[in-house]
């Protein structure tokens, strides 16, 4: 079942391909994964530890990616995770719990990749990158069972993971003697799906920086950050790239809210000069960025509904003076910005995240079109609205996740549609009303 099965249900009349979308988001933990890993801590508890190693992959296994396997055989463990594009194998036994990663593979030694290795090395808590006689480079965690809690052994694989996830693209793309390894499992993508991709890339770029061209750097210094921030968030939730253009989204993303002192033109010129640097690459560079991939662990902060509550309060009263002066590109980049930090930056309750998409998909309508999705809840070129297929949907997502939030009611009476950028703070606005009071249990 692929993520639009699970989402759209209701709609299996329209065409909805199977795209991925933004990063994997553990916020939502069934009752089997949290039975799975209050086993392992009792376990462990009680000095129980093969018990407790297996009820810990038992737990991880529960969450539906289909990421993890384990085996049992003369009493050792052994297990295999993917985390992105590497994989991570490892064992445990009576005595002793060990992890690794092959990160890359190096053609020959080089003092800039192993100073890079112990800068990174300083940065890790639970794991540290090494040689082996092969001449990869790895990450390891090992920890004597009697300190491998089931809280010591997530966080030690989920740093071990993630790191290896991150390191190999960008190491490998700085130094031309490392080449990626042990990354068989990635799906790549259509040749067209990518080409498309890249397009929407150099459209939106385009876009944005021919806009600030045209304004006033000291009248516009905030409108300038809200499309910046809303070009970085939609190109890393609705491109999902790997690599450099992540890790470029990514400081782009530390870039602005860097308790650096820095003024807000400081920021933006910086973030252009970031992301046009990212831009000089090939087209075949970008392509290699884009590939599909399972995942153990999220790699984004947990939120709740009252954080995203708290920022539309906080940001939609700046799209006023940019409605009422008709500078309705300014206005809807706000809602974008809202939208796309959140999805790229934190673990939603699974009904606000599909709140935002489906205000991604109405936003950023041609996008979407060009992928094949249907069906198409607004027309760009005409200004029009489908007004009864976005309702439909809105009672869709609140259906489907009514189990767990039996409270959920929307409004839809509050939609506006007289633009797009009133309807998107309309639609917040709506969001934000929602009571996420859980599900009583027992």
């Amino acid at each position: 079942m692929g993520l639009f099965d699970k989402w759209f249900g209701g709609t299996k009349n329209f065409n909805r391909p199977d795209v991925q979308f933004g990063r994997f988001n553990d916020h939502y933990t069934t009752k089997e994964q949290t039975d799975f890993w209050k086993a392992a801590v009792s376990h462990y508890e009680k000095r129980e530890y093969m018990d407790a190693f297996r009820s810990f992959f038992q737990s991880l296994q529960a969450n539906g990616q289909n990421s993890i396997s384990f085996e049992e055989k003369e009493a050792q463990l052994n297990f295999e995770l993917l985390q992105g594009s590497k994989k991570v194998h490892g064992s445990a036994d009576g005595e002793k719990f060990t992890a690794y990663a092959k990160v890359v593979k190096a053609d020959r030694l080089n003092v800039g990749f192993m100073r890079r290795l112990l800068e990174n090395n300083h940065a890790l808590k639970y794991s540290r990158m090494s040689l082996d006689d092969d001449n990869h480079i790895c990450i390891k965690f090992d920890s004597y069972v009697i300190d491998a809690s089931p809280f010591k052994i997530y966080a030690a694989l989920k740093e071990l993971s993630t790191t290896a996830d991150k390191q190999d693209d960008l190491i490998a793309d700085e130094f031309d003697m490392l080449h990626p390894i042990d990354s068989g499992h990635i799906q790549e993508l259509p040749v067209a799906e990518k080409a498309m991709k890249y397009s929407y890339i150099k459209k939106w770029t385009d876009e944005v920086f021919g806009r600030i061209d045209e304004l006033e750097p000291n009248k516009f210094k905030i409108g300038v950050n809200y499309l910046l921030l809303n070009l970085i968030y939609k190109m890393d939730y609705l491109i999902t790239p790997e690599g450099v253009m992540m890790e470029t989204l990514e400081k782009a993303h530390h870039l602005f809210f860097a308790p650096d002192g820095k003024t807000p033109q400081d920021k933006s010129q910086s973030v252009v000069k970031l992301l046009k640097e990212m831009l000089e690459r090939p087209e075949a560079d970008f392509h290699k960025e884009m590939y599909r991939v399972p995942a153990t662990f999220s790699i984004t902060a947990p939120a709740d509904h009252s954080q995203l509550v708290g920022m539309i309060d906080a940001e939609t009263p700046s799209m006023d003076w940019y409605l009422q002066n008709e500078y309705f590109d300014l206005a809807a980049a706000i809602p974008g910005f809202i939208v796309g930090h959140f999805l790229f930056y934190f673990r939603l309750p699974q009904a606000d995240r599909e709140y935002l998409h489906l205000l991604f998909e109405i936003l950023e309508s041609d996008y979407f079109k060009d992928l094949g999705f249907e069906p198409h809840y607004y027309d760009k070129a005409t200004g029009a609205f489908d007004k009864s297929a976005i309702k439909n949907e809105i009672n869709h997502i609140a259906k489907a996740n009514k189990e767990r939030f039996p409270k959920l009611a929307p409004n839809t009476n509050e939609l506006k549609y007289n633009n797009l950028p009133e309807f998107a703070r309309s639609f917040l606005f709506m969001v934000k009303d929602l009571d996420f009071t859980p599900a009583k249990t027992e």
